[in-house]
């Protein structure tokens, strides 16, 4: 009968490999969302649809009820010709958890009277 050798250290080179393998797969299929350059703190859903890339109108709706198009500060007038300006275009809201919600339905209504439909809203998984 043969005896069995005493292993007193474990080869991890194997474990390192198989770790770096699975690093650089997460890495290259990670997705990076882009935020926003106006700071929301974004509320939570469970439900999630993807957002389809196209030209858009990005709007946020800050804590104290600002309204704003990229950078841009505008009020709901000049949010109503943005959007008869730009008709094909997808509206992506951002809105704070925090703002009032009468912000959020004059948003809503706006875009109801004006039979725009493509509208997404952001949030936070």
């Amino acid at each position: 009968m043969k005896k069995m050798k005493r292993f007193d250290q474990i080869n991890v080179i194997p474990f390192i490999d198989i770790m770096l393998v699975l690093l650089v797969m997460v890495l290259t299929t990670a997705t990076f969302i882009k935020q926003g350059v106006i700071p929301v703190d974004l509320p939570d859903a469970k439900a999630k649809v993807p957002l389809e890339q196209s030209e858009e109108i990005n709007l946020y709706i800050t804590k104290t009820g600002e309204l704003y198009i990229d950078k841009e500060l505008i009020t709901l007038a000049e949010l109503e010709k943005r959007i008869l300006s730009q008709s094909g275009q997808s509206v992506v809201l951002r809105s704070d958890k925090g703002a009032a919600f009468e912000h959020f339905v004059a948003v809503m209504e706006l875009l109801k009277r004006l039979e725009h439909e493509q509208l997404f809203i952001v949030t936070k998984e």
